[in-house]
């Protein structure tokens, strides 16, 4: 008889039940039930914890190094320029060069060139003022530079350093003068 359902469930448009079965509720057991064996808690591997540092997958030391690894990499990729300016005392205070002005004298016999400025320190800490040097460019592309003394003052945050110089004037005009902080 099994051999003909096989064959009578080949041809097309026939179709085959399903048998179904109900099952009620079971009776409650007598003893009690382990909680470690419900569910899928059974296909969890039961391994003895251990107190050892390296013992355990994930442990400890594997997210101390991991967390090590990624600041060492923040460090190196630039990370030390953006903590600079968060650390307390982080600013480089740098002195800056302000109020530049240039002009010639023609009231005296010779000519003369008068630069005025003022330096100042706009950072959080004091700083030493390094020397000026004055850069004066004529017209036939020639460079005189000066060398002005500050007597390398200390400038609290916030003071301002006055200075003032006279220079010759070149023979073909003046083209450009700029004024920097000495190295």
């Amino acid at each position: 008889m099994a051999a003909s359902n096989r064959r009578a469930a080949k041809q097309p448009g026939d179709v085959i039940d399903a048998e179904f079965e109900t099952v009620g509720p079971q009776a409650q057991k007598a003893g009690r039930i382990d909680p470690r064996e419900v569910g899928l808690n059974g296909l969890t591997c039961r391994v003895p914890t251990s107190t050892r540092l390296f013992d355990r997958r994930g442990g400890v030391a594997f997210w101390l190094t991991g967390m090590t690894l990624v600041a060492s990499a923040f460090w190196i990729s630039g990370g030390h320029t953006l903590a600079r300016n968060f650390l307390p005392g982080g600013e480089t205070a740098a002195p800056t060069i302000s109020g530049l002005t240039a002009r010639i004298d023609a009231s005296g016999a010779r000519h003369l060139l008068l630069v005025d400025g003022t330096a100042s320190n706009e950072g959080t800490r004091q700083v030493k003022l390094p020397f000026l040097t004055i850069s004066v460019s004529a017209r036939d592309g020639s460079v005189t530079r000066y060398k002005l003394g500050t007597s390398s003052p200390s400038l609290a945050s916030g003071e301002r350093f006055a200075f003032s110089s006279r220079l010759d004037v070149p023979r073909s005009g003046v083209k450009s003068v700029a004024v920097s902080f000495a190295e």
